[in-house]
């Protein structure tokens, strides 16, 4: 019996509803396969990882237990005048670099740069610039200015000064200075727990991308504003990943996970008094030290055990010059402000020291003095980056019964004693022998090179 059902002619590009249907559950089935490939891949990373022990997302890391108590500080404060005493631009650049160098030797974790001459003066002077301090704009002696920035441009690591110091006339003979080489101030291939970097503009899922000095930028956890200078403390990865990942840390941690020295911070104080009273810590400084060739003769003094302890520094005049021009500070005696007045190079040789003498004299006599309450330890797993020539002695012992003849051909491997860390290693040292097999090699290849 026919069908009085009638077959609808569809235009062209057009499905019926059996075909839409059938496309519709083929993507929906295409859909759920894909979720569950996903879904699998995920376990065998997870269980990859459980395995290797590497973690890889960030978020995920167990953080290392740090002890809370926060390590003991040294600060030095340093008139800006002295700056002027300098014969030419070239001296005023050098003679900053010489205060950013002992600073660096002996630890110093704060700089102040103080303005030693006065308010009225500094009000009247021509040499005068205008910086921002905590939001506000004050007045700083143009001397005092460019000595906390070149300060500040050396303290800084060299990947990070392009960003932070454009072009500047303070500047313009920082080719001079010479560079700090401070444990944060790591080359590209050095394999560090902290670097130092700036938060980049480039966008990122619940985070940011921080420039370390690296070939890759480095994920870190939080979002941050770009520009912003932090410190950064390198996650592990595993191997198939082609990220680096981070965490952001205080600038305090690496000096409290491995007790390596992370550089110094500056501050500008606009008069003398500043220094003691827009101190950064809550609790001040506990033991201050005034330095002058009127005070008490150094060997003759203990000093106590510190949490936070500053140093300062006269210039040209002394501290005794600089008091009288501070209005704020009613005290005749110097010595009445200080806990420890001390002439630290007694039976001079010279009529006068200069302040950047006066630093390295006083901080070298102080070191052993200088008890901290809080100290950390540097970890034998810390490598150095310069040169330890000094600590390394070789001994080598010639094998006569070795043959002369695999002498020229291979480059034999001396061990080499670290008398610091007492860890024995291989130096390759080529050694000439006058053997006469050499000889012959030697002159067969001279007269190839000859007829070449």
């Amino acid at each position: 019996m026919p069908s009085n059902q009638s077959t609808e002619v569809l235009p062209e590009g057009f499905k019926s509803w059996q075909e839409f249907n059938k496309a519709k559950k083929e993507r929906k089935r295409l859909k759920q396969d894909y979720k569950i490939k996903k879904m699998e891949e995920k376990k065998q990373k997870e269980e990859l990882t459980k395995s290797s022990g590497v973690n890889t997302e960030p978020s995920t890391f167990k953080k290392t237990k740090v002890r809370e108590e926060e390590p003991s500080t040294l600060s030095i404060a340093v008139p800006g005048s002295i700056l002027d005493n300098a014969q030419s631009v070239e001296l005023r650049t050098y003679l900053a670099g010489q205060i950013a160098r002992a600073a660096c030797v002996f630890k110093v974790d704060e700089v102040i740069v103080y303005d030693d001459i006065g308010i009225q003066d500094n009000v009247t002077a021509k040499t005068i610039n205008s910086l921002s301090d905590s939001g506000e704009v004050r007045p700083a002696r143009r001397c005092c200015a460019q000595l906390a920035r070149i300060l500040q441009y050396l303290e800084c690591p060299q990947y990070l000064r392009k960003e932070f110091f454009p072009k500047h006339h303070d500047l313009d003979y920082a080719g001079l200075l010479n560079p700090l080489d401070a444990p944060h101030h790591m080359r590209q291939q050095d394999d560090g727990q902290f670097r130092e970097g700036i938060v980049i503009n480039q966008p990122a899922k619940n985070g940011c991308y921080v420039n370390v000095g690296l070939l890759k930028n480095v994920k870190v956890d939080r979002p941050l504003q770009p520009g912003v200078r932090v410190t950064v403390e390198m996650l592990p990865s595993p191997p198939e990943s082609k990220r680096l990942f981070g965490r952001v840390v205080p600038p305090t941690r690496p000096k409290k996970e491995t007790g390596v020295y992370w550089g110094y911070s500056v501050r500008l104080a606009s008069s003398f008094n500043a220094v003691f009273t827009e101190c950064p810590f809550k609790e001040g400084y506990d033991v201050t030290v005034g330095t002058s060739e009127r005070g008490e003769r150094v060997e003759k003094v203990t000093l106590p055990s510190h949490q936070h302890a500053l140093v300062v520094f006269g210039g040209l005049a002394g501290i005794e010059a600089a008091l009288e021009a501070d209005e704020v500070l009613m005290v005749d005696n110097p010595a009445l402000l200080f806990d420890f007045y001390l002439n630290t190079c007694p039976d001079q040789g010279s009529r006068t020291i200069r302040t950047e003498e006066a630093i390295l004299i006083t901080l070298a006599e102080l070191r052993s003095k200088f008890q901290p309450k809080v100290e950390f330890k540097i970890k034998q797993t810390e490598t150095d980056h310069g040169d330890n020539d000094s600590n390394i002695s070789v001994d080598y012992e010639d094998d006569k019964s070795s043959n002369n003849q695999e002498a020229c051909n291979e480059t034999p491997s001396i061990p080499v004693k670290n008398v610091e860390n007492n860890v024995t290693e291989n130096l390759d040292v080529s050694l000439e022998t006058g053997d006469a097999n050499c000889d012959k090699k030697k002159a067969k290849k001279r007269k190839k090179s000859k007829e070449v």
